[in-house]
């Protein structure tokens, strides 16, 4: 099944929108294209690159599960925050529509592709919040994945599993959220994985449950893309952390930007933290 693709501009005042909600709730992923400008994800790119080396000179490297993945968090200061990919019209009006107003962003990290032959395991960046349901519930959090590059298969674009987000076997309680290879033979009866092709530009909606993987690299340049979260108006969060005087960049009528607003600089480079991976 193809994941459906709507157009960002003017997105928030179209009958389109109730499609991409529906989509997004039926599929557990949508993408939404044109939606940043390319520009503001030029320096973006540039910067990350450049911060790649820094990331890899930790002792305590933060990959996740291999050395192919590594998390990465942008720049989170001036000239590198900008309100298209942060405080998004088009996103809000979509994430809006499913968790309901009082929604917060309170995620601002990455993860780049290293060329590597790679790839994670199948999993669920969070589960289910209760266990033995018969019936998935409501969503109460998205991924908001803003590639810094065109992504496609060749380069490490994630592995998608449409529809998982409903799977009710993987749940927060079990604190392991990889998905077992009988619910994955199970799950490739109904249907399978897919690698889209995402233009640069796109911004990349999913529901928090949806199972999915980092892929190998097989090109010789990273694949950096930036991720956030909306989570629901009641869910807890941490603070994310960015300069005074940037409060004007997250103002925004519908979604409410957790964050503490700091004098001194914030160390982005040593915060991100390894996942499933043991250090050599």
């Amino acid at each position: 099944m193809p994941i459906l693709t709507f157009k960002a501009p003017n997105l928030a005042n179209s009958p389109e929108l109730a499609q991409a909600i529906d989509a997004l709730n039926r599929d557990g992923i949508v993408v939404l294209e044109d939606a940043i400008d390319l520009d503001h994800l030029a320096i973006l790119r540039a910067r990350c690159l450049e911060d790649i080396e820094l990331l890899l000179n930790r002792p305590d490297k933060p990959f996740n599960w291999n050395p192919g993945n590594l998390q990465q968090d942008p720049p989170p200061f001036p000239p590198y925050l900008f309100r298209d990919v942060l405080v998004n019209d088009a996103v809000i009006a979509v994430t809006k529509g499913i968790l309901g107003a009082g929604l917060k962003s309170a995620f601002y990290s990455g993860n780049t592709a290293l060329p590597s032959p790679h790839r994670q395991p199948v999993h669920a960046d969070s589960g289910q919040l209760w266990p033995n349901l018969k019936v998935a519930h409501p969503a109460y959090a998205i991924v908001v994945n803003v590639p810094l590059v065109d992504m496609n298969a060749e380069n490490g674009v994630t592995e998608m599993w449409p529809g998982t987000h409903r799977d009710t076997t993987v749940i927060m309680q079990t604190g392991d959220i990889k998905v077992s290879q009988e619910a994955l033979e199970a799950q490739k009866k109904i249907e399978g994985p897919i690698q889209p092709t995402v233009k640069l530009g796109s911004v990349v909606l999913r529901d928090i449950r949806m199972w999915h993987a980092g892929m190998p690299n097989h090109t010789q340049d990273p694949r950096p893309m930036i991720a956030m979260i909306h989570f629901v108006s009641w869910w807890p969060t941490n603070a994310l952390k960015f300069p005074v005087g940037t409060e004007e960049i997250f103002a925004h009528p519908d979604l409410i930007t957790h964050a503490d607003f700091v004098e001194k600089p914030v160390d982005y480079i040593s915060a991100p933290g390894s996942y499933e991976f043991e250090q050599k």
